[in-house]
């Protein structure tokens, strides 16, 4: 069996201002960072064997703090970065309504489809079972590809809920299937 511990990342300014991140490379604000050291102090004591990371810098922060309690390296790997948004980056609801209208979502903006956020989340999954049974893993990455990657594994889950900052949502796979074991769980910072 393996163990996945999937992390989003902690909280950013635009993650405050509710505006669409994407793949711009915003930086974790300081609630952030206080985010990732309460998650540091709940992780330390689990037995977690290595820790990976999207490239963008609000989850490689995260996973650093967490890695640097648990004395483990950060390992990265780009397909575990946040669904791409296109012209929307950077903007709130209200400006992407003012911009294209209600139906903006119809829109052919230039954002990821699913698809390719599952298969980028499946694909690094993928890898890691096959180089690590009988680990526990710890994957810090982001809202979308979490969510996305986790309902295409199991299913039967309702993963409609909004990913909290510093959540992690556990699945583990037997050698046959993928269960889902906690999710979005983020006690260390919300009591």
């Amino acid at each position: 069996m393996i163990r996945i511990g999937l992390i989003r990342h902690g909280e950013t300014a635009w993650n405050a201002e509710r505006r669409a991140q994407g793949q711009s490379d915003i930086p974790l604000n300081e609630l952030g960072r206080q985010q990732a050291r309460a998650l540091a102090v709940r992780l330390r004591k689990e037995p977690w064997d290595s820790i990976y990371s999207s490239d963008l810098s609000r989850a490689k922060e995260t996973a650093d703090i967490v890695a640097g309690s648990m004395g483990l390296k950060v390992q990265t790997d780009p397909r575990l970065r946040e669904m791409h948004k296109g012209e929307t980056e950077g903007t709130t609801l209200a400006e992407r309504i003012n911009r294209w209208g209600e139906q903006w979502e119809t829109l052919p903006l230039g954002i990821e489809e699913d698809r390719s956020i599952i298969g980028r989340g499946t694909s690094f999954l993928s890898e890691i079972v096959e180089t690590s049974q009988g680990k526990s893993i710890l994957v810090v990455s982001h809202g979308a590809l979490i969510g996305l990657t986790v309902r295409s594994l199991v299913p039967h889950l309702d993963v409609e809920a909004h990913f909290h900052n510093t959540s992690i949502t556990i699945i583990n796979y037997n050698g046959s299937e993928w269960d889902c074991e906690l999710f979005n769980c983020a006690r260390h910072i919300v009591g």
